[in-house]
């Protein structure tokens, strides 16, 4: 990647769109601390982050999901959530995790393993390790792949209360261009590394530059 630039406020849904090898999911591994640049800064408020480990990025506030929704097979869904909640300092109570299931509509009994519960379920249970903690930032990797349209419609939701009602500052890497329609603010366009386009939603999408390299300049 190369002069990639981009900021994202507190209760804001930015959209990270473009083709496949553009180099989106390598800067979110930057963003989370994964990679380090070898030049650049990234910071959290007036915080420079790019010299700190993923570890303690998570701490002060940096929170990710994944494309697949990887979860403790073995483990109930009440012992994820206690792992979750004690994993470091300061320990989440009880009520922090029943507050965060809430939160994300987990709905199912906590006596379920976590590795029988379906793709959007398990996406679910990760919302709520990660919202118990109150991130200030979530970068979320694909997070509507493997899902059908009704728990699409309930995931836009879920991300715009998230923003809305506890200022999140959300990044949000997706290829269903309706979904980012429907909820983002802004849209970065990534292209062989460089970022091509910047903007409201519905002018990015017409953008030449983004026709010709994400849509194969069919308008």
């Amino acid at each position: 990647m190369s002069d990639v630039s981009l900021h994202v406020k507190r209760g804001e849904v930015l959209g990270l769109i473009g083709p496949n090898g553009a180099g989106k999911t390598s800067l979110f591994e930057v963003l989370s601390g994964r990679y380090h640049p070898q030049q650049g800064s990234v910071f959290l408020d007036e915080l420079r982050l790019d010299r700190l480990d993923i570890f303690r990025r998570a701490r002060l506030g940096v929170a990710r999901t994944y494309q697949s929704p990887v979860v403790p097979n073995a483990l109930t869904i009440g012992q994820t959530l206690r792992a979750a909640r004690k994993a470091y300092a300061p320990m989440m109570s009880a009520h922090d995790a029943e507050w965060a299931a809430r939160l994300v509509r987990l709905e199912t009994s906590w006596d379920r393993t976590a590795g029988s519960l379906d793709t959007f379920d398990r996406r679910k249970l990760l919302l709520a390790c990660l919202m118990m903690r109150r991130p200030r930032v979530l970068l979320m990797d694909e997070p509507a792949s493997g899902l059908i349209n009704t728990e699409i419609a309930e995931l836009d939701l879920l991300l715009r209360k998230f923003a809305d009602e506890y200022h999140l500052a959300i990044i949000l890497i997706e290829h269903r261009l309706e979904l980012l329609g429907a909820i983002a603010d802004r849209v970065y366009v990534l292209d062989l590394g460089a970022m091509i386009a910047e903007g409201v939603p519905e002018d990015v999408f017409r953008d030449d530059r983004v026709q010709a390299a994400y849509f194969g300049g069919v308008a």
